[in-house]
């Protein structure tokens, strides 16, 4: 009896989870996750899944944010009918993220056309709108933590408390087998840290033949602070950014994310340990989840902090696109909340192409920043960055916090793992990039033989039933992997594209007239267009490599 586990997303890389069990007698999905970085990750989300959707017997998510559940609107309008399996709490989430996703994408494709019509360039069309987001919501089947469900034949499944976000859960599978005993598998989903605001510390069973496990931090310590000094640390960054005298700009994931971040500001705004000034959640997003957090308040611990701050008169919320352009018209310090976390999408953007020339701004990151992604860009210190098509220099402080991370941290993984034991097979290490991936391996392996941990490619497959999991398929069956494992969570052409650039913006920049200016080009144009190519002597100006971090292609 062949078992296969197929790796379609968030395989050497953090976004677009996607697992695929094959039996003789089902196929089963685990997650169904938007992929998020540079333009070549982007647009697996547009490509064709690497397997046909109405073949799938069951998708059981492990929690709602969208690198999780980004396409599933997608999957059923493309022919997926049967069942969507997920807690109460991530149903209730995915309700209003979903459609969220399904109106970003109509609006961000609305932009985009309007400049290919200009440019005389093919009309794209959405992944899915919000009508298709609202379809796939029928589908949803609520399951209970730690109780058995069984999403298709063969195969039967429960949830334990993953402590990353509302809702979110470690999966453990068993899968029949012939003459033997049930295979055991645990999918980690995303695991939280020990000292999440909101959430218990994960939990889950030990004994397995197989554990897929997150590596987000992979070796790794944050070193986290307890409540008192988490808030001291955001309180220096609120002063300092107070001291600035401008907008204070918090990309932040519109649920949990924000909700920790306002209770935290409310707290020593309160307390009188930072000035009091009008927090705006720009985010419809926000609060729609806020009112889910309400209903699932007993779920959450300091859930009645949370309420508390959200009542506050410092805490305002916009909802419609004019409230939340007429915020550029505020001046002096404010602080403003909105999405994406990886200023990737949302209103964020706008917010960072209106902000980030003034040297009054502060911009605080408070999570993980994908490679490739304007957050991780902005952190890498580019000087010039493109949002939304426009060219913006970046003269803004920017700072970072890892205190509100929702992902446990490198020591933190190899304990869940410990707690986990014994493995009787493999332990596959998914949801990471590369370095942090043979981090938490080698941590690791002093709780697992280093020849028994696995780090998948995209696309790859792994046939489970023998002693020890085998590679049987590099790609989708007789498909090609649908991304070139060089460009897997790395800068692409056109993160290259963007820092040449950058590297003209500051060459014009520097130059000491319009005569000089003149020569910077005319050396570009021959470097380009003559004969003699690229091996003309280099324009004199100090270069920034593109290295792991390039510029936003906006």
């Amino acid at each position: 009896m062949t078992i296969k586990l197929h790796f379609h997303g968030a395989a050497r890389t953090v976004t677009g989870s996607c697992y695929l069990i094959e039996t003789p007698k089902a196929r089963v999905l685990i997650d169904c996750g938007m992929f998020q970085g540079s333009r070549s990750m982007n647009e697996l989300n547009s490509r064709a899944f690497p397997f046909k959707p109405d073949s799938i017997d069951a998708l059981v998510l492990t929690h709602a944010h969208i690198d999780h559940t980004g396409v599933v609107a997608k999957l059923t309008k493309q022919g997926f009918k049967k069942k969507i399996h997920a807690t109460a709490a991530t149903t209730d989430l995915c309700a209003i993220m979903i459609p969220d996703s399904g109106h970003i994408q109509e609006m961000d494709v609305l932009q985009l056309n309007r400049r290919n019509a200009r440019k005389g360039v093919a009309l794209a069309l959405p992944i899915y709108t919000l009508l298709d987001a609202m379809a796939c919501l029928e589908q949803f089947q609520s399951e209970n933590f730690e109780e058995w469900f069984t999403p298709a034949d063969g195969i039967r499944m429960r949830y334990w408390n993953a402590g990353h976000l509302l809702g979110s859960g470690s999966i453990e599978v068993e899968v029949e087998q012939e003459g033997q005993k049930a295979l055991r598998i645990l999918f980690s989903g995303d695991i939280g840290p020990d000292n999440k605001m909101l959430e218990t510390d994960p939990e889950g069973p030990t004994n397995w033949d197989y554990v897929i496990c997150e590596s987000t931090y992979g070796g790794k310590d944050r070193f986290e602070r307890d409540e008192d000094k988490r808030r001291e640390l955001l309180a220096i960054e609120l002063n300092a950014a107070a001291a600035r005298g401008g907008a204070l700009l918090i990309p932040a994931f519109a649920v949990e994310r924000t909700q920790e971040i306002v209770t935290d500001i409310v707290s020593l705004m309160e307390s009188g340990k930072v000035p009091k000034a009008t927090l705006f959640i720009d985010s419809p997003l926000a609060n729609k989840a806020t009112q889910v957090f309400r209903k699932h308040a007993a779920e959450l611990q300091h859930g009645d902090e949370l309420a508390r701050a959200l009542s506050s008169p410092y805490v305002k919320a916009t909802e419609t696109v004019e409230e939340s352009k007429a915020l550029n018209l505020f001046k002096g310090f404010y602080i403003v909340i909105s999405a994406s976390g990886m200023a990737e999408a949302g209103r964020i953007r706008h917010h960072l192409l209106n902000h980030l020339w003034q040297k009054s701004t502060t911009v605080l990151f408070v999570g993980y920043q994908g490679e490739g992604t304007l957050g991780s860009v902005l952190l890498g210190g580019a000087k010039h960055v493109r949002i939304m098509g426009q060219d913006v220099t970046v003269a803004a402080t920017i700072r970072t916090i890892d205190d509100y991370s929702g992902h446990a941290d490198g020591p933190e993984l190899v304990q869940w793992i410990e707690h986990r034991l014994p493995i009787a097979r493999n332990l596959f290490l998914t949801h990471g990039e590369e370095p942090r991936q043979h981090a938490l391996a080698a941590d690791a392996s002093k709780l697992v033989p280093p020849e028994r941990i696995i780090i998948p490619s995209l696309d790859e497959a792994y046939e489970l039933s023998g002693s020890v999991a085998q590679l049987v398929e590099q790609g989708s069956g007789a498909l090609l992997p649908r991304l070139n494992h060089a460009l897997v969570a790395k800068p692409d052409w056109n993160n290259e594209y963007q820092s040449v650039l950058g590297d003209i913006h500051s060459a014009l920049d520097s130059a000491a007239d319009d005569k000089q200016r003149g020569v910077v080009l005319r050396k570009i144009r021959r470097a380009l267009f003559s004969d003699e190519g690229p091996g003309l002597p280099p324009v004199n100006i100090q270069r920034r490599k593109p290295g792991r971090r390039g510029w936003d292609e906006g």
